[in-house]
């Protein structure tokens, strides 16, 4: 039997499934340029985006504006409409550190709904070697009809989405592309090619791809635990772990990491899809599972030293009040998911602390339902024990150290984890 025709670049509709961070840019550039289906499971979401906004700022109003082409919808009957599906949907991990492929799971089933011959279904969600043929493609067969690379094609091409950075943009990105055959390959390429003016690059497979996804946050994940590491035993040895990185980076191969809280949905998730697959396989990842154990601890590790701070000032940690700057997973960022500034504010808690937190870039909404915290909008010089620079906002970094300090008592004291402030004018830092 004859195999199902691509149609030609040309002629192809886009289809996006989820317009989060990596969705909207995605749909937005291909919208500038073609009929692009936008497609969202959230109603508000849908909203807001029709209304000309997108609260996580990845795109600006004049760039919604200028996606001509593209069409935002709640209605997946919509998909079918499209010759191509790009499928951009989390893949976050459980309470047990287990990846999570429900959402994956059910864009497969919608995608294969939708799905009509010569269809190409490309997946940017990271995922373990394997993920999409072995876990993706029969989900797309049983629920289509279909056959993969007979009647419909698959390919992967990893999200680099970086949030907040406005200067390395989707188009601005090297794109790794694949496909399930070497048409389906050729095709992937080129139609990414459209919207990506830094190039691409074509990966000799599918599962070479999710590979290189993979291990790229597994490999800063790896290398932010070493710094970590020597953070904390720097510290103890009373030696500033910023003036050792200044002078090691005097040399030209030295690596720039530098310690802090490890978050967000991928360094701080990413790993634990590789972890899990060579666990399938009988392998026992030692180093990587090694580094997410130091990167998971850090947190607390932040709330002792800011109570040793307290205790040395003569403050008992229970009842005293610290204020925590910052709560999203990165600066001039509102994403909260797997923000690990919670581990500094629970550990607190737990110490006995009453702990507040100011966050201009986070949502009050969403930070009540997901973490139970009321945010404060405007802190009250003179009301505090301690405070936590979390994470670098523009916003806190333009309070300058002398506004940050009005907000303590006269014994308080400052912990930098960011390490944006003068060293002289705060008692600790990571």
């Amino acid at each position: 039997m004859k195999a199902a025709h691509i149609k030609p670049l040309d002629e192809v509709v886009v289809g996006v499934i989820g317009l989060g961070y990596v969705g909207l840019p995605l749909a937005t550039e291909f919208g500038r340029s073609r009929r692009t289906i936008a497609f969202d499971i959230d109603q508000r979401r849908i909203s807001e985006l029709r209304a000309g906004r997108d609260h996580t700022r990845e795109v600006a109003p004049e760039a919604l504006a200028a996606a001509a082409g593209m069409v935002v919808t709640e209605d997946p009957a919509l998909l079918s409409e499209c010759d191509v599906i790009l499928v951009t949907v989390p893949t976050p991990v459980d309470e047990f550190k287990r990846p999570d492929l429900r959402p994956l799971e059910s864009a497969s089933v919608t995608a294969g709904r939708a799905l009509r011959p010569g269809t190409v279904v490309v997946f940017e969600s990271t995922v373990y070697p394997g993920a999409t043929e072995e876990v993706c493609a029969p989900i797309i067969e049983r629920e289509s009809g279909l056959r993969l690379n007979q009647d419909f094609y698959l390919g992967y091409s990893p999200e680099r989405i970086n949030p907040g950075d406005k200067h390395r943009r989707l188009p601005d990105i090297v794109k790794v592309t694949s496909g399930s055959t070497p048409e389906a390959a050729d095709f992937v390429d080129r139609l990414y090619a459209t919207v990506v003016r830094a190039g691409t690059f074509r990966a000799a497979s599918i599962r070479v791809a999710e590979a290189a996804k993979v291990i790229e946050n597994t490999q800063r994940d790896v290398n932010i635990a070493l710094i970590n590491e020597l953070a904390v035993l720097f510290d103890r040895m009373g030696i500033d772990t910023g003036q050792v990185l200044e002078a090691a980076g005097t040399k030209w191969n030295f690596l720039p990491f530098k310690p802090g809280l490890v978050g967000g949905h991928c360094v701080g998730v990413d790993p634990y899809y590789l972890t899990h697959k060579a666990q399938q396989i009988g392998h026992h990842t030692e180093m990587i599972l090694a580094g997410r154990r130091i990167n998971d601890a850090m947190g607390g590790y932040v709330a002792s030293r800011v109570v040793k701070l307290l205790v040395q000032q003569r403050i008992h940690a229970r009842g005293a009040r610290v204020l925590v700057l910052g709560l999203s997973f990165k600066e001039n960022c509102p994403d909260l998911r797997n923000t690990r500034v919670i581990d500094v504010v629970r550990e607190l808690s737990e110490y006995g602390a009453t702990v507040d937190v100011h966050d201009p870039w986070a949502d009050p909404e969403e930070t009540e339902r997901e973490y139970r915290i009321g945010l404060v909008t405007d802190p009250q010089a003179g009301a505090y024990d301690a405070v936590v620079l979390a994470v670098a906002h523009n916003e806190f970094i333009a309070m300058g150290i002398d506004h940050i300090r009005s907000l303590l008592q006269p014994q308080g004291v400052i912990f930098d984890v960011t390490r944006m402030l003068p060293a002289a004018r705060v008692e600790g830092r990571l």
